[in-house]
């Protein structure tokens, strides 16, 4: 009789899935006030993002004909008229220009100066909360690297209390749930860098057209009658 050579089958491995919820649920009371807070700081990144975005491009919409209007006005010494325009427009730019059309008479140094200090006005609405985006930027990485720290903290003192015996089990689970913070940390920071830096660029262009505006402005009033 031949013996047949039965080997045992090898146990099966059940498959371990990662659970981003199951993560923050065991990621300890100083684990989830982290994420609770990043999660605040998102939120406000997105809000203040697309209030700012909508509000520079409504700054920037500017009529075509506006400052060919405005010159027209100017020409004919209609200044009521050219103020009238402006309050109708009723963006950064028009209120530069208006600005200097209660200025006219006094001489060119004193119209640019007061174009000047109102155009500042109109920058600081600009970039109003835009600073705060840049402040997260910074600030949530570090939050998510003191969640990861405090993890590591938690899982060293598991072992710890484990009589000093390396469960890799417990070691694993608690390396998963330090570096979620990490991980939640280095997203909100990214995008609050990428719209900080993108609304730097639309407030840029705003100013830029606003100082065009003014300079144009200028040059009509230098104009020799």
């Amino acid at each position: 009789m031949i013996p047949l050579n039965i080997q045992n089958p090898a146990p099966l491995q059940t498959e371990k899935t990662l659970s981003l919820i199951e993560l923050i649920q065991n990621g300890g009371l100083g684990g989830q006030l982290i994420i609770g807070v990043l999660s605040v700081l998102l939120l406000m990144v997105v809000y203040i993002y697309f209030e700012r975005l909508f509000a520079i491009r409504a700054a920037v919409k500017v009529a075509p004909n506006f400052m060919p209007q405005i010159r027209s006005f100017v020409m004919q010494g209609k200044v009521e008229g050219a103020q009238q325009l402006c309050v109708q427009e009723n963006v950064p730019v028009s209120r530069l220009v208006s600005k200097g059309l209660s200025r006219i008479g006094r001489p060119l140094e004193d119209i640019n100066t007061a174009i000047e200090n109102a155009g500042r006005l109109e920058v600081y609405q600009l970039e109003k909360n835009i600073s705060i985006l840049a402040t997260i930027a910074g600030a949530a990485p570090m939050l998510g690297f003191l969640g990861t720290v405090i993890g590591m903290i938690l899982s060293i003192f598991e072992i710890s209390n484990a009589g000093g015996n390396i469960d890799m089990q417990l070691l694993a689970d608690g390396l998963y749930t330090a570096m979620t913070t990490t991980v939640a940390g280095l997203i909100v920071g990214i995008i609050g860098y990428i719209c900080y830096n993108h609304l730097v660029v639309k407030t840029n262009k705003a100013v830029y057209q606003m100082e065009a505006t003014s300079l144009e402005f200028l040059d009509l009033l230098n104009e020799p009658a």
